[in-house]
């Protein structure tokens, strides 16, 4: 079966971004002009995903109104005959994609998140993912080489990056027999992390997790991990590592989020010319 659905947990609270986020999701922070989360659809309209799961809270309403129609500004836009602003509100979600909200209640953690939209996915297998990481690389970009995979060899897959070993406990981080995933850990100290290859925010998982999630007790950090429920599936269920082409900023850390605006906007042909200059000027 084709991957047909993708699932963005996008309950979070966005703590790292205070006070900015106290009334913006973290998701509608924009890399230069276009939010994150509009990235992350773009993305997966690129993969041939046609029906988005957004896993919301009760403070992320500005998500699912971003993917509506705005009449109002639509009609404004016209009268006054801005047509190419027109057109960017009108693609603001892709031709032929629908988007459904579900509610994560409370905040469980990322596999809790997940098993949220199972009465969205259904008995299909599908994709996650996680619009912080934004994996800026060639086109069609990883998610679309990850159902590729699916699609010809019936396997599943986790995008996968090396990090420094110091880092490993800010991830999950898998162990490779061959070139299956044998193990998943959430967040290993580095002296005990079984490799330095960690999990970087897109995932094309079996509807058969959502079973396991459903019995799944709290792990790290008194959350129900969705790396322990990959890691009970291994044994039966062919997981691949993806090392994707391109560049992950960590949208979720201040740093990450800058270098990713700073990234797209020198390649802006209005932006990256007196950008540059102004960066000469501040370097000196």
């Amino acid at each position: 079966m084709s991957i047909d659905v993708v699932v963005l947990p996008v309950a979070g609270l966005g703590t790292r971004f205070l006070p900015a986020t106290k009334a913006v999701p973290k998701e509608m922070l924009p890399i230069v002009d276009v939010p994150l989360v509009q990235l992350a659809v773009e993305e997966a309209a690129r993969a041939g995903i046609r029906e988005v799961v957004l896993v919301t809270s009760a403070s992320k309403r500005a998500i699912e109104d971003h993917f509506d129609r705005s009449w109002e500004l639509e009609s404004l836009l016209a009268a006054r005959g801005k047509q190419a602003l027109l057109e960017q509100v009108r693609s603001v979600l892709p031709a032929g994609m629908t988007v459904t909200a579900v509610r994560q209640p409370q905040a469980l953690g990322l596999g809790h998140a997940v098993l949220c939209a199972r009465a969205a996915v259904g008995d299909r297998d599908f994709a996650v993912m996680l619009p912080d990481d934004l994996i800026d690389g060639p086109a069609p970009g990883c998610l679309a080489e990850m159902v590729a995979l699916h699609a010809a060899h019936g396997v599943y897959s986790l995008a996968v990056e090396e990090v420094p070993r110091e880092l490993t406990d800010r991830y999950g981080v898998v162990s490779l027999a061959g070139e299956r995933i044998s193990g998943v850990v959430e967040k290993p100290a580095p002296a005990v992390a079984p490799s330095t290859l960690a999990i970087v925010g897109r995932y094309v998982l079996p509807a058969d997790i959502f079973d396991v999630l459903s019995r799944a007790t709290p792990g790290a950090g008194n959350e129900i991990q969705l790396t322990d429920a990959i890691a009970a599936l291994l044994a039966d269920t062919d997981f691949r590592p993806h090392r994707f082409a391109g560049v992950r900023y960590d949208c979720g850390s201040k740093l990450g989020h800058l270098q990713a605006n700073m990234a797209f906007a020198l390649r802006d042909p209005e932006l990256a010319a007196p950008l540059r200059h102004w960066l000469r000027d501040r370097l000196a």
